[in-house]
């Protein structure tokens, strides 16, 4: 049976002007609460475990970094963190939404809605779990004497662009991991990778001037860059690199809705 024998019942919801109003931006919401719940339900420590871990990679990266290593990095534990955060956001929202699609096989055989709806909530549900390690990330900044200037409000235009990337790539990973099984696999292995390729614990200023170009283009290390010229620098960040992180961001997005419709037609029959 072919996915697009599927249609909402509500006829307001089926005209496809209303395609994203109303009910299906309801059930994005619903699905992004349902699982924000779960996550939490019987944990002793709850959203407590949201912080923990970039708390543990920060005190590493720091002891290892300032301890057996010596760098001249100053404030290295914010400068960590303004590298943290970005990546945990990343990789946690393409790993949820790669799977998402195989994870939620009875829903989709269930209800009628659009198949696109199943990754976005999840890249969704892990941005809004994943929000408090950003509120720690502003927290250690202002308790470490970096205070508040009056470029923070960048904030809100570079980490939605992150947002936009990790929806696009994720609708591609999990339109191919319902076809071939190995994708989750493919994406551990490069988050992996991503984690030395994102200048995390090094600076921008150490990469190979030939290799800076490709760098910036990277919508995660552009992030990274972005927030430590806001955070740590007290600048705005330039406008070459927030074109670059913009334009790569919205590039991946629609190259994710293309790939994900031309696949999703035979989902019910892999799934």
């Amino acid at each position: 049976m072919s996915d697009t024998a599927y249609t909402l019942s509500s006829p307001r919801a089926a005209r496809p002007g209303n395609k994203w109003a109303g009910d299906y931006l309801f059930l994005v919401q619903g699905l992004v609460l349902k699982d924000f719940k779960i996550r939490y339900r019987n944990m002793s420590l709850g959203m407590f475990w949201s912080i923990l871990n970039p708390l543990v990679m920060m005190s590493v990266l720091w002891f290892v970094f300032t301890k057996i290593f010596v760098n001249k990095i100053p404030n290295f534990a914010v400068f960590v963190m303004c590298g943290i955060v970005p990546f945990n956001v990343f990789t946690v929202s393409w790993l949820g939404g790669t799977t998402s699609l195989v994870d939620s096989a009875g829903l989709i055989k269930r209800v009628p809605v659009p198949r696109e709806i199943i990754p976005i909530a999840s890249v969704l549900s892990n941005c809004a779990h994943l929000s408090f390690q950003i509120v720690l990330l502003l927290i250690l900044v202002v308790a470490t004497g970096e205070g508040v200037n009056r470029y923070w409000w960048w904030l809100i235009v570079i980490w939605p662009l992150e947002v936009v990337f990790v929806t696009g790539l994720s609708l591609i990973s999990a339109s191919v991991n319902v076809y071939v099984r190995d994708v989750r696999y493919i994406v551990e292995s490069a988050n992996v990778v991503l984690f030395w390729l994102v200048p995390i614990f090094y600076s921008f200023s150490m990469i190979p001037p030939r290799y800076r170009e490709i760098y910036q283009f990277n919508p995660v290390a552009a992030l990274v860059l972005a927030s430590r010229n806001i955070l740590l620098e007290g600048i705005a960040p330039p406008a070459s690199l927030l074109i670059k992180l913009a334009a790569s961001s919205t590039l991946v997005l629609l190259i994710g809705i293309l790939v994900f419709r031309r696949l999703q037609a035979r989902f019910y029959n892999y799934l």
